[in-house]
């Protein structure tokens, strides 16, 4: 068997907040949405944004931020210094650029308003 990934599903707490977030800061287009889904095109791959069910929502509090295993990586192509200043501009917690030895990307972590962590990756030629 051969499997591709062609979506990642985020359960969240607040589709609509998290919708508008991933559009105006990366320009994903929406493909498809309802009140408790949302589904975004991010090139190669689409971004699924599901409603925790209510029995849990119940157990979270207000301005609860998750903590989870997974990030998003964002490959973009402008300088990565600028775009991590414009995020910082729009009250995005940001952390530091860093890059290895031998690794041809600046990358930078950032974090959504539910506390899911993505990253900005940039090629070395761009900065």
């Amino acid at each position: 068997m051969k499997a591709t990934c062609n979506t990642i599903i985020l359960y969240v707490k607040n589709v609509e907040l998290l919708k508008n977030f991933y559009v105006e800061n990366f320009r994903l287009t929406v493909i498809e949405e309802d009140p408790v889904w949302a589904l975004l095109n991010a090139g190669a791959i689409q971004i699924g944004l599901h409603k925790i069910g209510d029995p849990y929502l119940e157990k979270i509090a207000e301005g609860y931020q998750f903590d989870n295993n997974t990030k998003l990586v964002f490959e973009i192509d402008t300088d990565i210094e600028w775009t991590r200043n414009e995020f910082v501009s729009r009250n995005i917690q940001m952390r530091a650029i860093k890059t290895f030895e031998n690794y041809d990307f600046w990358l930078c972590d950032g974090t959504d308003p539910e506390g899911n962590v993505f990253q900005l990756k940039s090629k070395k030629t761009i900065r």
